[in-house]
């Protein structure tokens, strides 16, 4: 196996290349994980392996859709799974550019005026903060959530005022579910939520900052939307087909043809303590995608074990991974790094068997995904290392490679994008490329 350990871009600072730049905003910006990697990295590989139109890309961890969408600027089908529903319809979204432009914000104000209309018949203001004073007095009129479905949420993620006027407006924009801007504006509510409107910071765990005691959620919902319709007006479809399967990535045969895809572009979650679906939570709950905690269970369910948060009593993903000396050993030092330390909690005692899961589900993955490959196809998979699980590190990408290697792929190299600084360890971390090339039997 060659490694290939040059920076793609050798002149930025490592920070910097995981940047979304001006020139790649159109769509990308709509909403997009702040663990996402960027348009210019997908762009470098679909040069590398020579894509041409009418050639097709997969992303089978497609997330809020950064290789879909780069693929449909050039004109490349793509073709995305995503088990997320809030990243799902984030994706779907982002593809679809078929909406008006000025049509989009003829509707979208037109839903702004009706929703501060009925605000000022509650003497709400949405362009004028309220004080604590006003939002006690307004206490009794504000619309809240079933406490089952607040209890999804982070707690104190969005204040009581701002929350009032994002379910008037969710109320108002589904109101006309043929309508054609509907999805677009959702998901402007959605960035939008994660912004202005919300207590969230991303730093980049999500967490929960002071609370605001009002926001101007129209306004910033308005603002996003106006951006998206600036968008919709620049972007020039290619007629590059574009779609994104709910859909589980260690089960790709069930949604993806046999031998119909050219390359893969993709960045799968990394082993860590990251709960991915914390980090949509809010949208996820305040839009509808989740309304339970069966439901958010049940998605779980759906996802590469790459967190404790997500192990559950039956996953057996670890049995593809059993002989594999490397992985084993990592799970027995971890264990045995928590017993010296004493940690008893029960995400601790998890850290050892999730570490196994999610190399043993990425196996899975890959054993699986060798059916829908066209001979030769080339594949990126972005990843990174990792030391979360009591400082015993991960080297994410060389494991991934020799995983492959045993299933039949070509190892072409392991590529540096950039180096971050791990919390854990203030070391140095690798974020790299795993190339790989499937040769066909």
């Amino acid at each position: 196996m060659t490694q290939l350990l040059l920076p793609i871009f050798p002149r930025q600072r490592s920070v910097e290349l995981n940047k979304v730049e001006d020139a790649d905003r159109p769509a990308h910006w709509w909403y997009r994980f702040v663990l996402s990697f960027p348009p210019h990295l997908v762009r470098d590989y679909i040069q590398r392996f020579g894509l041409q139109r009418g050639q097709c890309v997969l992303d089978p961890f497609c997330g809020t859709g950064t290789t879909i969408v780069e693929c449909k600027k050039l004109g490349i089908h793509g073709i995305g799974i995503e088990a997320n529903p809030m990243a799902h319809f984030a994706s779907s979204v982002k593809v679809d550019w078929t909406p008006n432009a000025a049509g989009l914000e003829r509707s979208s104000s037109q839903i702004a005026s009706d929703v501060l209309a009925e605000l000022a018949t509650q003497g709400v203001d949405d362009n004028k903060p309220a004080t604590p004073g006003d939002v006690l007095r307004l206490r009794p009129i504000l619309r809240t959530l079933p406490p089952e479905v607040a209890n999804l949420l982070l707690t104190n993620s969005i204040s009581p005022l701002p929350l009032h006027k994002t379910l008037l407006l969710v109320d108002a924009i589904d109101g006309n579910r043929r309508s054609p801007y509907r999805e677009h504006q959702m998901l402007a509510l959605a960035k939008a939520l994660t912004g202005p409107i919300g207590n969230l910071h991303f730093g980049p765990e999500v967490g929960v900052g002071p609370a605001k005691t009002d926001a101007a959620v129209i306004t910033s919902w308005l603002d996003c939307v106006r951006a998206m319709a600036r968008d919709l007006a620049s972007l020039h479809d290619e007629k590059a087909p574009s779609f994104v399967h709910h859909a589980d990535s260690r089960d790709v045969v069930r949604v993806i043809p046999e031998a119909s895809i050219d390359a893969v572009i993709t960045s799968p979650p990394y082993p860590n303590e990251k709960d991915y679906t914390r980090t949509t939570r809010l949208e996820s709950v305040l839009l509808g995608f989740v309304s339970s905690k069966e439901q958010l269970r049940s998605l779980k369910r759906t996802m590469v074990r790459s967190n404790t948060r997500g192990v559950y009593k039956g996953d057996d993903d670890d049995r593809w991974v059993a002989d594999h000396g490397e992985i084993q050993r990592i799970a027995r030092a971890i264990e045995s790094r928590r017993i010296e330390l004493k940690k008893t909690s029960g995400f601790e005692r998890l850290y050892a068997r999730v570490t196994k899961l999610y190399f043993g589900g990425m196996a899975r993955h890959l054993a699986e995904l060798r059916t829908v490959l066209r001979p030769g196809a080339h594949l990126a998979y972005v990843v990174g290392d990792q030391a979360s699980y009591l400082r015993v590190m991960i080297r994410t990408g060389q494991i991934l490679a020799t995983i492959a290697a045993q299933l039949g792929y070509e190892v072409l190299g392991i590529d540096l994008f950039r180096t971050r600084l791990s919390t854990a360890t203030k070391e140095q971390l690798r974020e790299e490329v795993v190339v790989l090339r499937w040769p066909g039997f």
